[in-house]
């Protein structure tokens, strides 16, 4: 189970983290006109990240209208801080700080609704896998079920590859807690998995 896991999880990652090919020949240059207030060279930055920012606040909130949200708040918040980003990590990782901040943000405003959606979730019965459904749908379906902060460290550590300090930086935890919380993850998927009839 552990191996089919490891295997399943590499295949999910590449499946939400990868986007279709797109030059980055450019990115410095359209980053410095940005800075200097040039709205096309932002659109520019938009279409090459728009992709991968939906996919990581898609997997946080597991909620398609909430990811939106927070992908379109995230580059109004990206424009407006331009200024800031100052190159010691790549934009990408800049801007993925922003959604996932942006993503807590939002599920700190609105705790009693998400507890009472999650609960409403947690009654809900595992679905039963059919036969034309396959792995990958499987694991994106568990990661979804995962408790809030679980699923958060799983996505930022397991699919976009963050590191444990930078996980722990971006939700505001110690790197510890995120360490704890990723094996916490992976248990309950395991556990999801072997229920939907996956053999150990």
């Amino acid at each position: 189970m552990e191996a089919l896991l490891t295997a399943t999880s590499s295949d999910y990652s590449r499946e939400m983290v990868s986007a279709p090919p797109k030059s980055v020949a450019g990115e410095e240059v359209w980053i410095g006109q940005a800075q200097r207030s040039d709205a096309r060279a932002f659109e520019a930055l938009y279409r090459l990240h728009v992709d991968k920012v939906y996919g990581l606040c898609l997997r946080m909130t597991g909620n398609v209208s909430e990811a939106e949200d927070c992908t379109q708040e995230t580059f109004i918040q990206a424009w407006n801080k331009m200024l800031k980003f100052r190159g010691d990590s790549a934009f990408s990782t800049w801007l993925h700080r922003i959604a996932v901040n942006t993503v807590l943000g939002r599920i700190r405003k609105s705790k009693r609704e998400q507890d009472r959606i999650q609960a409403v979730n947690d009654a809900q019965p595992a679905r039963v896998a059919t036969g034309d459904t396959g792995e990958l749908r499987d694991l994106a379906e568990a990661v979804d079920r995962l408790p809030e902060r679980a699923r958060h460290v799983f996505v930022l550590h397991a699919v976009y590859g963050y590191s444990h300090d930078e996980a722990a930086e971006m939700m505001g935890i110690a790197a510890g807690t995120s360490k704890a919380q990723l094996h916490r993850a992976r248990r309950l998927l395991v556990q999801q998995l072997e229920e939907q009839g996956f053999e150990a």
